[in-house]
């Protein structure tokens, strides 16, 4: 296959996609917010047009701009430096996109972003007396998240004084509720018609952005260019969204589901947020895309046939290996980036892809089903702990079982409900890297923050997801974790809830899955070296 693109989109699983794309007018319906493109059930179709108002926020609002600049004037005369951005899933990867992205580039607030109910994450965000120079910014689009509902209620009892409180949320949620009668600093209240993953450019996206000194009104006009370019008098060939989404679910169709994504350091961020967005929205009733991330890059001999890939090129800067696949005759779609500051156009470039690869494949692309099935067996669990129950401790089972089980078209989801650091991330990297080298692929995700995004696709996507869940045993030995306000039950006691209710959620849809428990960072490398051995011997 030669790197020319366009040969790309004359192969028949692309060239197919297209066809089903223009002959269905998928594009004009979708940009009038047509519900029926996606369901022909009624209440689906009325669900489904309350999640279309990301197609209005590509250009910003004139009410949006003004908002973000008061508040922005206003943290900065505070002296409040830093900012803790608490949220999950489509609440704050966008936002953590643009503070990785830009870091260095701007002169504003510094970011941490809490997504993990591990004690030692929230700790780290939130400990007691240190917060007098910091923000601590609460996103959650309904309001009853969990997992944000904990971090609010934490933040609240730690902060000097609710004015380092801001709110991002619906109109009338528990959240506003809360941030109203705690007089928060502000409570900036974002179009109900925005579901979380499709936030990017609303105020969930934005308004951290702002915080940073990024150029929000920036991103915006850069992604309404991108609206234009993919709007329904574009011919399909040459739109930017329907190519995109005609080779990514095209290929799907064809068994080629591992979406890799190969992206130039500088952007290599915003794989977290294409993952989340793909991997919740496509995959259900047993359909899906599953994005790879991160994983380390090799030569293409050690690639297999259930592989496609989307390949970045920022300014003259190509990903390692991208044409050397195209060369041997993997599908690479080349993406062209002139710079960071078009990461607004590609947030609208993915958000469309997305919703318009649901026709193709025949699923809802908006809602979530499993995402909630976890969510309802993890608060069945503290039901049962508050009355007395135990939960299982932890395994050690041979994890060479598990991963003979791995087939040409499966892929391993190595889950970590551990601390986020970087050599953890960096010691699963080199099993990663050892499973590719064996033509098999694999996905990484730290725990809980994997559950609202690629956590949909592990429980009603395709049945080729293998997974290895590794959880901090010591939570289940000290019983003294850190509290959380106003609810019974501790941030270790959440965490190996959320844990166990996943584990329960994947052995009910028949996943393969283990669990594995380690303490601290010298388990994690006997566990690594274990599972080097295995694929090795």
């Amino acid at each position: 296959m030669s790197v020319d693109d366009e040969v790309v989109f004359r192969l028949p699983p692309v060239r197919a996609a297209l066809a089903d794309i223009e002959n269905a007018e998928v594009v004009r319906r979708c940009f009038a917010k047509d519900a029926s493109l996606w369901s022909g059930d009624a209440g689906e179709q009325a669900a489904i047009g309350n999640r279309l108002g990301w197609l209005d926020a590509a250009g910003g609002d004139p009410a949006w701009s003004a908002q973000l600049a008061g508040l922005v004037h206003d943290v900065r005369a505070a002296g409040l430096s830093h900012v803790v951005l608490a949220g999950m899933g489509g609440s704050s990867l966008a936002a953590e996109v643009c503070s990785l992205v830009f870091r260095g580039l701007v002169t504003g607030a510094t970011l941490t972003v809490l997504d993990s109910t591990h004690p030692d994450a929230v700790r780290a965000a939130l400990g007691e007396g240190e917060l007098d120079a910091t923000l601590v910014v609460v996103a959650s689009k309904s309001g009853s998240t969990e997992e944000t509902a904990c971090f609010a209620n934490r933040a609240a009892a730690v902060v000097p004084s609710p004015s380092h409180l801001v709110a991002i949320t619906d109109a009338g949620s528990q959240l506003d509720e809360q941030a109203t009668a705690q007089a928060w600093r502000a409570v900036l209240r974002n179009p109900a018609d925005i579901g979380g993953r499709f936030s990017a450019l609303s105020l969930f996206g934005m308004v951290p952005a702002a915080l940073l000194g990024i150029d929000v009104q920036g991103l915006w006009e850069h992604a309404a260019a991108m609206r234009r370019a993919c709007g329904p008098d574009v011919d399909v060939a040459r739109n930017p969204a329907t190519r995109l989404a005609a080779f990514m679910a095209g290929f799907a169709r064809a068994g080629r589901d591992k979406l890799t994504l190969l992206l130039p350091h500088a952007i290599a961020p915003l794989g977290d947020w294409i993952e989340q967005l793909v991997a919740e929205s496509t995959g259900k009733h047993g359909h899906g895309i599953v994005p790879v991330v991160g994983e380390p890059a090799g030569p293409p001999e050690q690639y297999g046939a259930d592989r496609a890939f989307v390949a970045y090129r920022l300014g003259d800067e190509e990903p390692e290996g991208a044409r050397a696949l195209a060369e041997a005759g993997q599908p690479v779609l080349f993406v062209d980036l002139p710079d960071v500051a078009h990461i607004g156009a590609e947030f609208l470039r993915w958000e469309l892809a997305t919703a318009l690869a649901g026709v193709v494949l025949g699923v809802n692309p908006f809602d979530e089903p499993n995402v909630t099935e976890s969510k309802r067996i993890t608060a069945q669990i503290l039901e049962e702990l508050r009355a007395g129950g135990t939960l299982p401790t932890p395994e050690h089972p041979d994890v060479g079982d598990l991963l003979v089980t791995l087939g040409p078209d499966d892929y391993l989801s190595i889950q970590a409900y551990l601390p986020p650091h970087t050599d953890t991330m960096a010691a699963f990297d080199r099993v990663r890297a050892s499973l590719r080298e064996r033509g098999l692929t694999s996905t990484f995700g730290w725990g809980p923050r994997f559950l609202h995004s690629t956590g949909q696709l592990h429980k009603g996507g395709p049945n080729t997801v293998v997974v290895l869940q590794v959880v901090d045993s010591a939570l289940w030995e000290d019983a003294a974790t850190l509290p959380i306000p106003g609810r019974p039950y501790d941030f270790g006691t959440l965490v190996r809830a959320q844990a166990v209710g996943d584990l329960r959620a994947l052995v009910a849809h028949d996943r393969r899955v283990a669990q594995v428990g380690v303490d601290g960072t010298d388990a994690v490398e006997r566990l690594v070296e274990a599972l080097l051995h295995r694929l090795v011997h």
